[in-house]
């Protein structure tokens, strides 16, 4: 269960965590009429089958997969309307990693700091979900569970799954720990996205970032879309349920406008830093 997650947290160790491609999880909300801020459920891959108890709307967004609706094919991207009984299945992702399930109304779970949102870091949250596991959906401002789609899918865009990451780079804080050299390298070395990524983070594999200090930092903050780099040198970037404070160098942040894309970036693609300025 994922939502907009849960922001202001990070002086008590708890990370922001909500849905990693958020754009798909505003999206899915936006076609049914939902405020964004109502939780959708988040599949990685493999996606999911749920059974509707009561009429309801649905949609599928984020990676495309194949819609089906009691075994009859039905639109990706499009609000699908669920008799009682009725089976949506959100198959495996053809392309991109991972699709949000929502309903009109939202998914119901218990706030935890204000938020639904799943965080696997810190376990808060409602538990990843299980077979047989059921889920109340909070009623529409109309009372109705079967709402008119409020958006056509062409006034609400979605950004295909990248098949080459680019990720743009402000250097800093700690830039200085390292090497001209392995800010060339950063910028210009063969990566490629690790399968040991996660909703924490997206691991790369590539060529080794050479530092211009040994030793430690003493653990500080810790934003979303830092580019930490661990002691085996290949850059990490942190995604939406990041640790709120480390003790590796922080070589550079990727803006969170362009982290969307990390969230459906399979295993094996290619990855590209470029520098950037900050803003002034």
């Amino acid at each position: 269960v994922q939502d907009l997650g849960r922001p202001g947290h990070a002086h008590l160790g708890v990370p922001r965590s909500g849905a990693v491609d958020e754009p798909a999880h505003r999206l899915a909300n936006r076609l049914l009429g939902n405020p964004e801020t109502v939780a959708t459920l988040e599949t990685t891959l493999n996606g999911c089958a749920v059974r509707a108890l009561s009429p309801t709307v649905a949609v599928v967004t984020g990676a495309p997969c194949r819609v089906t609706v009691d075994g009859r094919p039905a639109p990706w991207g499009l609000p699908v309307r669920l008799p009682a009984g009725a089976v949506l299945e959100a198959g495996p992702a053809t392309y991109g990693l991972r699709s949000y399930v929502g309903f009109a109304g939202g998914v119901e779970a218990k706030r935890v700091l204000g938020s639904r949102a799943t965080d696997l870091l810190s376990g808060l949250g409602p538990a990843p979900l299980a077979e047989g596991d059921r889920l109340p959906l909070r009623p529409t401002p109309s009372g109705e569970r079967a709402p008119v789609c409020a958006a056509p899918a062409d006034a609400a865009p979605w950004q295909a799954p990248p098949r080459e990451l680019v990720l743009p780079v402000v250097l800093g804080p700690r830039a200085d720990w390292f090497t001209e050299g392995a800010l060339r390298t950063l910028t210009s070395g063969d990566y490629r996205v690790s399968s040991a990524s996660n909703r924490i983070g997206l691991r790369t594999e590539g060529p080794f970032l050479e530092r211009a200090y040994e030793g430690e930092l003493p653990s500080e903050g810790m934003a979303l879309g830092a580019v930490q780099v661990p002691p085996e040198g290949r850059p990490v970037v942190f995604l939406a349920d990041h640790p709120v404070t480390g003790g590796y160098p922080v070589i550079g942040v990727v803006p969170e406008p362009d982290l969307a894309a990390a969230a459906q970036a399979l295993p094996g693609t290619p990855v590209r830093f470029t520098l950037v300025r900050r803003a002034a």
